[in-house]
């Protein structure tokens, strides 16, 4: 549920990727008046989009899920959570566009507050809800996604009052929402356009390989989600520095300074591997530790070192080519990185197809398919930068 869920909110992803792109140039431009504009078209396109992905699913989540889940007591338990989870289209989708311009403009702190109020609404609201403390329902799945919603909501209230009260709206153009202008969500589609098919493709195809998993049996199914929640966190600080590659890449060109882009890639990706390396090691030297957080099954914990270790391996191979595919992005041509991304995927989906469906390798193996994946970003990333005329991109 939570993997339709993000499939669904990386197409809102995707475009605040490609808006944030344009603000970041524009920021870099001097152009400060120009912003404001594209995050609020960008926030009344996205609440549009919001509407629509929650009818969908209204509509056919449940069919979906009835072709895409073999086991009945998952697939109920996935309609379960997802008849709530929807509602978070309306605060997330809102919620990227607030990213989009505090990241262009480089004041990012404010992100980090918005996540400290969302993770502690959630985490208060899923001990509450879930198991029914404080005199409120034992709800289980559904209080978990409840819970989420209220804590994105809460996160949007705070970075709309924080906005509010701290950032001149008149110099960023805050203060100029007039009509829906058909011309300017053209002009951010043009860039975002790739992104949104690029990220949605690229997290269908994770959720495709859950699904090819579960067909493995349910002790694999809880070993793989398990090993992803390690490497999602694993990837926190990748992420944090890939997104830092984007805007200042974006703000590089945008102030002309060409010649410090390839620089700057170089000390991110040294950052980002050196981190990586760090807490890699720290999962691989004490893989019951990290593994007790999630389960006190013994046998459970026994299985998933394995995984634990490919995930950290995995984890090492992003950090060195996420800094560079994020940073072909900032240059402004989306359609390059989409094109990698569609062709690094047909190789991570054949490796699935054949260790998994064909094969039915362990589940440890299945995850070669990251590095797999990440190598073959590497080698793109690095091509782009060597052969492509990329400081001539105008956005």
């Amino acid at each position: 549920g939570g993997l339709y869920y993000i499939c669904i909110f990386t197409v809102a992803f995707g475009f605040s990727a490609g808006s944030q792109i344009i603000i970041g140039r524009r920021n870099g431009e001097r152009r400060y008046e120009a912003v404001g504009p594209v995050v609020l078209q960008g926030t009344l396109f996205l609440l549009v989009l919001a509407a629509v992905c929650f009818v969908a699913s209204r509509l056919w989540g449940e069919r979906m899920m009835g072709v895409m889940v073999s086991s009945d007591e998952l697939r109920r338990a996935t309609m379960e959570y997802l008849g709530w989870r929807i509602y978070g289209f309306f605060f997330a989708f809102t919620s990227v566009m607030f990213r989009a311009l505090f990241v262009g403009i480089t004041r990012t702190r404010v992100l980090t507050m918005a996540s400290v109020v969302m993770s502690v609404v959630n985490v208060v609201l899923d001990y509450l809800l879930i198991f029914g403390h404080a005199g409120l329902p034992r709800l289980g799945i559904a209080g978990a996604a409840i819970a989420s919603v209220v804590a994105e909501a809460a996160s949007v209230l705070f970075l709309a009052v924080y906005t509010r009260l701290t950032v001149d709206r008149r110099r960023y153009g805050l203060d100029r929402l007039r009509r829906f202008d058909f011309r300017l969500i053209r002009q951010v589609l043009s860039i975002s356009g790739f992104t949104m098919l690029q990220y949605f493709i690229s997290m269908s195809t994770y959720f495709i390989f859950f699904l090819a998993v579960e067909r493995l049996g349910q002790r694999d199914l809880a070993v793989a989600n398990i090993a992803r929640s390690l490497y999602i966190a694993l990837f926190i600080p990748v992420s944090a520095l890939s997104t830092a590659a984007n805007t200042m890449v974006s703000n590089l060109l945008g102030a002309g300074r060409t010649q410090e882009v390839i620089p700057l890639i170089r000390h991110l990706t040294l950052i980002s591997v050196g981190i990586t390396a760090l807490f890699a090691a720290l999962l691989v030297l004490l893989p019951r530790l990290f593994l007790s957080v999630y389960t006190n099954e013994a046998e459970l914990i026994t299985a998933s070192i394995p995984s634990v270790v490919v995930i950290a391996l995995a984890s090492l191979s992003s950090a060195a080519s996420s800094i560079a595919f994020s940073a072909i992005s900032g240059t402004g041509n989306t359609r390059h990185a989409f094109l990698l991304e569609m062709l690094a995927l047909a190789v991570y989906t054949l490796y699935i197809y054949v260790a998994v469906v064909r094969l039915r390798l362990p589940v440890h193996l299945s995850f070669v398919s990251d590095i797999v994946y990440y190598v073959a970003i590497t080698i793109g990333s690095i091509v782009y930068f060597r052969r492509a005329t990329w400081y001539q991109k105008d956005v």
